[in-house]
């Protein structure tokens, strides 16, 4: 009987081994890659050998099982590049990839990972995880593309870094379109979205739910514990579209944007935190549009945005709106959560545009104001007293507010109805957590639903031990938010090390500047001796750079290359700072400008005591390129046909050039035309909207030739302060007109014969929509 039993056991453990043994496939190379993918089997396990993948479209597809997946993955994590015009698509079900690493390419489609091949076969139960894609930018940035797009249901993102998306679209984005993909529950979970730089323009969410014309299907979407660090593609961080959406426990840190319902409905987004600096009003919170969303156990710090990017911007919406624009809030809660060091958290009717009706649509006019709304629970702490903590854009009166509290510092407020003046300290887990310590016995309003809420910031129960605010009284833990480790691919880490640059010393010798430039590396600096230096070819300028004089004497550079050809070409990752230099051309000739196409990442300039003198531009950038900053500092230009031109954006999407231009100290002497040219067109809230500052400047003789008789243009542009300037026998009807609905000001200027500054209180502005 023992023998018998024996033999049994043996043939029933050789048969469990053989059960589990996978189908191991090696490949190397683009052919055998694609061959592997598209015949994989239940239970197989493709290997892709340590190397660069170029040019390769990969379809992953087949029908793996719960227990037996097929499972695409680098040989070593991060030791696998996909490059050059490459993407992946997965199609069928239990399939699993990990360890990619997209870079220094983009996708011949519309993504870069798509759970689906065709419309009809999409994935269902797949994941990619423990993936980067850094940079993986179409060349042009009009060129509207998303890094992964969500099809089918039960999938998931997870343990992946992404960064550095500079063109068109959301970075993730789940579909609805078709049965196949409504009530998906998807997970994106766990990953690190890195920084998405400033794009100037809108379609730049790091993540987007739906769309505005799926936004009435059920989706029932996760993002959880990610970390989104940077994020300022456009106002929406994250844009909910759909309904039934959680958004739960992720990191917003210092992001310029915030989570959006933009459209949709019964959302919840809880235990999340947003962390700011206390100086950049560009870093955002919540913004509430539809219906019924629980907004409940957040932290707010140092966030001090407005509108738009108020820590909680509750929106007025447009009577009987159609689908792409904005419903009506109402049903949603607002409950246990916590402001730290945050300027008028509480913003109502944002968004009301009554005050525009002469120059909008009827059907564009946001005048319904939230309805059966509960603001509940809630604590503010204020180092510095707060005169406006709820700011009423328009009435609030179809919300009701319930026990919560704030300590002000004794400073006094209106709402005290609203909220209660309250004494007390704070308890520092870290930099940005604080902690508000409460008496017990505090009134805790139990509304309907409330029961519901069972869990704290921290996951602590609610049920044996109740406070108002994000979280329950007693002993707690740092939770380490900004420990990243904790989040994306496991394998890579986006800390770089400072490194002191190298001093680079030029002679006037015929070649040696352009030759150190371009053997430089990124944040080196290149000190020019006195002396001319005579430059016949465009300089390329393709990493962060700084040219300088290296004494006291101002070194000059004679530049004497083609007609219309730059003296420094402003290439993707080319950020030039140049200090101290004379810079002469011929009259035909640019100074500055970025390429004309392929400008697949942003570019830089700053300029500081510089003379300038006869080009025909001074900076010229095309349309499609985009920096972050331009700044001319203590800087005299002199006898050039056009100044600073940024204006070709003229497709009115709301796109423009550059975020900051900041012109300070400067001295323009007949500069003709374009003197300073900064153009945003559309009526579209989606992005900051420039930022012009012209101060403690001099124009004289400048704009004879400006056909609309302006010398500063800065039609559309959001936020414009001209300031302390003399202008002087300029040729121009008008010095600037301002928009007076935005933020654009002015102050001791002085104008002689130099025509006028006249503001417009509304522009009128093509819909975009």
């Amino acid at each position: 009987m023992k023998k018998s039993f024996l033999i049994i056991s043996l043939f029933l453990t050789l048969l469990s081994c053989k059960e589990n043994v996978t189908n191991e496939i090696i490949v190397g190379n683009n052919s055998e890659l694609i061959e592997a993918t598209k015949n994989a089997k239940a239970g197989d396990v493709i290997v892709i050998k340590n190397g660069t993948y170029k040019n390769v479209e990969i379809e992953f597809i087949g029908d793996g099982t719960k227990e037996k997946p097929i499972v695409l993955k680098a040989e070593t994590p991060g030791k696998v590049f996909i490059e050059g015009v490459s993407n992946l698509e997965i199609g069928g079900s239990y399939l699993q990839v990990s360890g990619l690493y997209f870079r220094k390419g983009y996708s011949p489609t519309k993504d870069a990972i798509a759970f689906r091949v065709t419309e009809h076969k999409v994935a269902n139960y797949s994941k990619v995880t423990n993936c980067v894609i850094l940079d993986y930018n179409q060349l042009q940035r009009d060129k509207d593309d998303l890094w992964v797009q969500f099809y089918g249901t039960h999938n998931e993102l997870s343990n992946c870094y992404i960064a550095g998306k500079t063109n068109g679209g959301p970075t993730v984005r789940v579909d609805l379109k078709g049965n196949q993909s409504i009530r998906n529950y998807h997970k994106i979970i766990n990953n690190h979205f890195g920084p998405r730089p400033r794009k100037g323009g809108a379609r730049g969410e790091s993540i987007q739910l739906g769309s505005s014309f799926t936004s009435m299907s059920p989706s029932n979407t996760t993002i959880a514990n990610n970390l989104f660090e940077e994020c300022n593609g456009e106002v929406e961080i994250i844009s909910s579209k759909t309904n039934f959406n959680i958004i739960k426990n992720n990191v917003f840190y210092k992001s310029e944007g915030s989570v959006v319902t933009r459209h949709g409905n019964y959302a919840t987004i809880d235990g999340n935190y947003f962390i700011g600096d206390g100086i950049n009003k560009q870093f955002g919170g919540i913004r509430i549009v539809n219906t019924g969303h629980w907004i409940i156990n957040n932290y707010f710090y140092n966030i001090i945005g407005e509108n738009f990017r108020s820590p909680l911007a509750v929106m007025n919406g447009i009577p009987k709106s159609p689908l792409n624009r904005y419903n009506q809030v109402t049903d949603v809660v607002v409950a246990y959560n916590t402001y730290v060091n945050c300027k008028s958290p509480w913003q109502f009717g944002v968004g009301t545009n009554i005050a525009q009706a002469a120059v909008l649509p009827k059907s564009e006019i946001r005048s319904a104001r939230a309805l059966r709304t509960v603001v509940a629970n809630n604590v503010i702490y204020n180092k510095t007293g707060d005169k406006n903590p709820i700011i009423e854009h328009d009435k609030a009166d179809g919300v009701t507010f319930k026990n919560n509290i704030i300590n002000n510092q004794g400073v006094d407020f209106d709402n005290a109805k609203r909220i209660q003046a309250s004494k007390f300290e704070l308890t520092k887990l870290s930099e940005n957590i604080y902690i508000p310590q409460l008496e017990s016995g505090l009134e805790i309003y139990d509304g309907f639903g409330f029961d519901t809420i069972t869990e704290d910031l921290f996951g602590n129960s609610r049920t044996k031990s109740n406070s108002i605010g994000a979280t329950i009284q007693g002993q707690l833990k740092d939770p380490l938010i900004l420990d990243k480790t904790k989040y994306g691919a496991n394998w890579y880490s986006n800390v770089i090390e400072v490194k002191e640059p190298t001093v680079i010393v030029v002679t006037t010798a015929k070649g040696d500047l352009e030759e150190k430039i371009a053997a430089a590396n990124p944040g080196d600096i290149i000190a020019l001796s006195a002396g001319k230096y005579t430059v016949d070819k465009s300089i390329v300028i393709n990493k962060t750079i700084t040219i300088q004089s290296k004494e006291n004497e101002k070194a000059e550079i004679v530049f004497t290359g083609l007609e219309n050809g730059p003296a420094f070409e402003l290439n993707p990752y080319g950020v030039l700072n140049i200090k101290n230099i004379v810079l002469t051309g011929n009259g035909k000739q640019l100074l500055f400008a970025s390429l004309k196409e392929n400008m697949f990442n942003h570019f830089g300039l700053s300029v500081t005591g510089c003379e300038i003198n006869n080009f025909n531009y001074v900076l010229k950038a095309y349309k499609q390129t985009f920096a972050e900053t331009i700044t001319f500092t203590n800087t005299l230009i002199s006898n050039c046909e056009n100044g600073i031109e940024l204006s070709e954006e003229t497709n009115d999407r709301g796109d423009y050039n550059t975020e900051y231009l900041t012109i300070e100290n400067c001295n323009f002497i007949n500069v003709q035309q374009n003197v300073i040219d900064y153009y945003r067109g559309g009526y579209d809230e989606s992005t900051i909207g420039g930022n012009l500052l012209i101060a403690n400047s001099t124009f004289t003789n400048c704009g004879s030739k400006e056909k609309n008789g302006m010398l500063l243009n800065h039609r559309g542009i959001v936020n414009v302060n001209i300031t302390k300037n003399v202008f002087k026998n300029n040729k121009v009807k008008y010095v600037s007109i301002l928009w007076g609905a935005k933020n654009n000001v002015e102050s001791k200027n002085t104008l002689s014969n130099s025509g006028k500054i006249k503001t417009e209180e509304n522009l009128v502005m093509k819909l975009m929509y």
